[in-house]
């Protein structure tokens, strides 16, 4: 079951250096299902995975200048503060055994049927058909201001984002994005390249608020983070080869199968 973790790692930054984003997601039931970890632990080592990879997919964003250091400055501030609060303290305090007016569950299966919900959602963001953009709106709108409904409603969706990504240790791009887009106004290059860096900000700070109260096996995490990164320079080279439009819809129906296993092993429907 390692080899098959390791392989589907591998599998997971092919896709990210294919079509840029959505990989990740699955990194947490690789953990879980194949190799065997706890929820906590696997969305403890998820968080730093997750961090990496995004802080390397930003880099070819960064020399483009596709990153908005406003927007970071506004909506990540808040996002990370919370990220950090969830996994140093929140996430430790949430009991092993929980009961909900007679409703039992277990922490670990919480974590789980939450992140199962997520991946649906985020299939349904790569099987949505995108509208052409329309450019003459775009410069219209500019390519930033601020948004109507004021700067407190950015901070407080950036703390909606932060207490995701430190529940499920995922980096939430699928709801980052649209934010960026709708209420900041970004275009959608720029508003990639700004959610890959506060992706990476919100999960490697969150990975910090888990040292001191998790054993960590740096080792497993440092070579699991190479199989990863080695399938993103992989999946970089054969971006020119292979066709993201029509893998995107591919990668969007397995995902949606993977979140669908996950609520039915959780929920444990027969």
């Amino acid at each position: 079951m390692i080899i098959s973790g390791f392989i589907a790692f591998l599998f997971i930054g092919l896709i990210l250096g294919l079509i840029g984003g959505g990989g990740s997601i699955l990194g947490v039931p690789v953990l879980v299902y194949l190799m065997c970890y706890g929820a906590d632990e696997a969305t403890t080592y998820s968080l730093f995975i997750v961090g990496i990879t995004s802080l390397i997919g930003a880099f070819s964003y960064l020399k483009k200048g596709e990153i908005s250091a406003e927007a970071i400055f506004q909506f990540a501030i808040a996002s990370m503060l919370t990220v950090f609060c969830m996994r140093k303290f929140i996430m430790p305090a949430i009991p092993v055994n929980l009961s909900f007016e007679g409703f039992a569950i277990s922490k670990h299966a919480m974590i789980m049927v939450v992140f199962g919900i997520l991946i649906l959602i985020s299939s349904y963001s790569m099987l949505k058909k995108r509208k052409p953009v329309n450019r003459i709106s775009q410069v219209k709108l500019a390519e930033f201001f601020r948004t109507p409904l004021g700067i407190p409603f950015i901070i407080l969706l950036g703390v909606a984002v932060g207490a995701i990504t430190g529940f499920v240790g995922a980096g939430g791009g699928f709801i980052i994005v649209p934010v960026l887009i709708f209420f900041l106004r970004l275009n959608f290059k720029k508003a990639i390249g700004t959610s890959l860096c506060i992706i990476a900000i919100n999960s490697l700070v969150g990975f910090t608020g888990n040292i001191g109260t998790q054993t960590i096996d740096w080792f497993f995490l440092l070579m699991i983070s190479g199989i990863c990164v080695a399938g993103i320079l992989i999946g970089s080279l054969l971006s020119d080869k292979i066709s993201s439009k029509k893998l995107r819809p591919a990668f969007g129906w397995f995902t949606l199968v993977v979140g669908v296993f996950v609520l039915v092993k959780e929920l444990g429907f027969k």
